[in-house]
Formats: structure tokens, sequence, C-alpha cells
């Protein structure tokens, strides 16, 4: 039984359970949701969903899509069933491997059809740091060695042509996501966040479309917290669900 606890996001317009351990949905998952203008109708993966954070918040801002939330661990996609119904989201949740593509096939998933594609991979590789002894925080933190460009492949692998990809992750791992999506998107935008206007970029935001030829181009930055530590005025609508990042 894992202990969780009951949690609000976007200034309590979303209730999320989750873990009390481990990882846990925050300000990397609202800026993901957030950095999505999905319209009506919309075909949505959440992939690598754990408890459904981005998805929730991105059905929140436009509930009249199709949303479905993919998660390997059966005890993560169970709470993530259980917030879609607390917070009437008529959701799918697959339970599936994304790094196994007879996994995806088998959960119902279909190469080429879905409009967006929203992740948040997970940030490691075997290899490069030390990894939890905790086993569902390190599957939420660790990728097997070469991991991320097999889970980019399967993200650009579900979208239709001329679909969306958004992702987030941290600053580091830049280069190595530009080089795992080249072959297959145009049109990338790249949004750096950085804690502070003084401070360097801890993550950042890259969208493009499936196909396109367009070239990169870089969008404003996002600054979390003034020098006093509170949330600066953008980061501020943000997390209340307030101001999309496009």
């Amino acid at each position: 039984m894992i202990e969780t606890t009951d949690d609000l996001l976007l200034g309590g317009k979303v209730n999320l359970r989750q873990p009390a351990k481990g990882h846990r949905a925050g300000t990397d998952a609202v800026l993901l949701a957030a950095a999505a203008r999905i319209r009506r109708g919309d075909l949505v993966l959440d992939i690598g969903a754990a408890t459904g954070a981005v998805g929730l918040m991105a059905a929140n801002r436009v509930p009249h899509a199709d949303y479905v939330f993919v998660e390997r661990d059966p005890d993560l996609a169970g709470l993530c069933r259980f917030n879609c119904e607390t917070n009437g989201v008529p959701a799918h949740v697959a339970v599936a491997d994304v790094l196994d593509r007879a996994s995806l096939r088998q959960s119902g998933l279909q190469p080429e059809r879905a409009d967006w594609v929203l992740t948040n991979p997970p940030f490691l590789e075997e290899g490069q740091a030390r990894i939890s002894p905790d086993a569902r925080r390190a599957a939420a933190h660790a990728l097997p060695a070469g991991g991320l460009d097999a889970w980019l492949s399967a993200c650009l692998n579900l979208l239709k042509p001329k679909g969306r990809l958004v992702l987030i992750h941290r600053a580091d791992r830049l280069a190595d996501c530009l080089a795992a999506v080249s072959r297959g998107l145009g049109g990338v935008e790249l949004r750096f966040v950085h804690p502070q206007a003084d401070q360097p970029a801890i993550r950042f935001l890259l969208g493009g479309t499936k196909g396109s030829r367009a070239p990169l181009t870089i969008a404003p930055p996002v600054i979390l917290n003034t020098v006093e530590g509170r949330f600066t005025p953008q980061s501020e609508a943000l997390h209340r669900g307030e101001a999309f990042l496009t």
C-alpha cells in the first residue's frame, strides 16, 4: 500500500493524490501543461504520466479534448485513474512501458494518431549519477543507458504528421534532447526556465511540430522567483492556471 497525500494544483482547481515519498508533481508539471495550446477535440497523450498531474492540468485548461495517460507503474496508474475520476476527466489510463513498443500497442496506443504528446522524461540515465535506492523514485528519475533517445523516438512515433511534442527537461540535457528529436521534429521552440533572473537556467521547455522544416526559435525565458524568493507575477499566474506559455 502506497502512502499518499492529497494536494491541490492550479490554485485548487486540480486535486491530485500522489505518493508521499519519491517523485512528486510540482512546477515542472505546471510549466509543461501551460506550454500546450490544445484545441477542442485534440487527442493528447501524457507520456510517463505518473499520477496524471500534467494531463489533468491540461484538461482543466481545455476540457473538451481527448486525454490518454501512459504510465508503466501499475500503482501510479491506479492513482492516475482515481485522480481522473476525482477531477471529472473522462480519460483513458494505459499501463504501458514507453520504451517497449509492443507494450504500447497492447495497451491500445497506435502510431501517428496523437495531436499532442506531453512528456517529462526521467532526467538521468544509468551510469550518469547515483540512482535512488527507492525503486519507484529510481524509475521516475532514471532511464536505461540510451533511454532518452528511445523515449523521445517513441513519443515522435505516436504523433500524427504536424502533431506537436512538448517536453520539459534539465538544462544540462539540452544537447541530448535536441539530438534525439532532430530527425523528426521541426519548428522547435526553446524556452529556458530560471529560478531567478540572475541565475542560470535549470530547465528548458522544448516544443516542435512533427515533419516541420521551420527553423529553431528561442522564446522569452520563464523567471520563477523574485530575489525575495516569491513567485514572479508570471510564475504566480502559471501556477494558478491563469496564463499559457505560448
